[in-house]
């Protein structure tokens, strides 16, 4: 079992900046990926940025190319997403993700607002 606990989200002016975090429950040298999905009111859950654990290989959203940036630091077991230049369109609850030996874990989420 994993658990993600994810923390940082907030209400901030369009334009500004974020920084969340994700906890593992365990060793994120053991899990396979990490990552962070969100999902806005009415709209599906979407990828927004992805990392291997053990060999820093990342994968973004078209839509946050160039303004986002995920991170992990494994003697912490936490994975970040710095998140610049937001706009009112990134508001969404931020959810943590993980794949670890076949399984996939969800955090709660953490919700970000974004005003214009």
């Amino acid at each position: 079992q994993v658990q993600l606990v994810e923390s940082g989200g907030g209400l901030v002016q369009a334009g500004g900046s974020l920084r969340l975090s994700c906890a593992a429950s365990v060793s994120t040298v053991s899990i396979y990926t990490m990552g962070w999905y969100r999902q806005a009111p009415g709209k599906q859950r979407e990828l927004v940025a992805a990392i291997t654990t053990q060999y820093p290989n990342t994968n973004y959203a078209d839509f946050v190319k160039g303004r986002f940036t995920i991170s992990r630091d494994n003697d912490k077991n936490t994975v970040y997403l710095q998140m610049n230049s937001l706009k009112p369109e990134d508001t969404a609850v931020y959810y943590c993700h993980a794949v670890r030996d076949g399984m996939i874990y969800w955090g709660k989420g953490t919700l970000v607002t974004v005003s214009s």
